[in-house]
């Protein structure tokens, strides 16, 4: 069955912001001094954003939410070989508000910061294409 090229458009769109938020994390970490607060919240977005464009891809809904166990447990209505990534991607969702405003700021360091990147990168480089039916 071809690929609804509006849908291939859409899912593209979703990744390019992703990747542009890759982008933005790995130059928030090259600062110097690194703004690790900055690049976790783009890690999580480009997360988000990658989740977003598998969705697109296979045609489901999703509401405007930054919860990264809510969109991905519609992914994995899709495909339950995400699991594992969605479960690692989850507490990246914090990272959407907890540093936007001033108030109670976690902790973090670069350690934190390499791991939200990985992640990140894992689920943007997941391949659209296995779970297609």
């Amino acid at each position: 069955m071809p690929l609804d090229p509006v849908l291939v458009s859409d899912t593209r769109l979703w990744l390019v912001k992703a990747a542009n938020d890759l982008r933005a994390a790995e130059i928030d970490l090259g600062a110097e001094p690194p703004l690790i607060e900055d690049a976790l919240f783009h890690c999580q977005q480009a997360a988000e954003k990658a989740l977003k464009a598998f969705l697109t891809f296979h045609n489901v809904t999703f509401r405007k939410t930054h919860n990264l166990e809510e969109i991905g447990e519609v992914g994995l209505t899709i495909d339950q070989s995400l699991k594992d990534m969605v479960d690692e991607a989850v507490p990246l969702t914090e990272y959407a508000w907890a540093f936007r405003y001033p108030g109670n700021i976690p902790t973090v360091d670069s350690t934190e910061v390499q791991t939200a990147l990985k992640i990140s990168r894992k689920l943007f480089l997941y391949d659209f294409g296995s779970a297609a039916v």
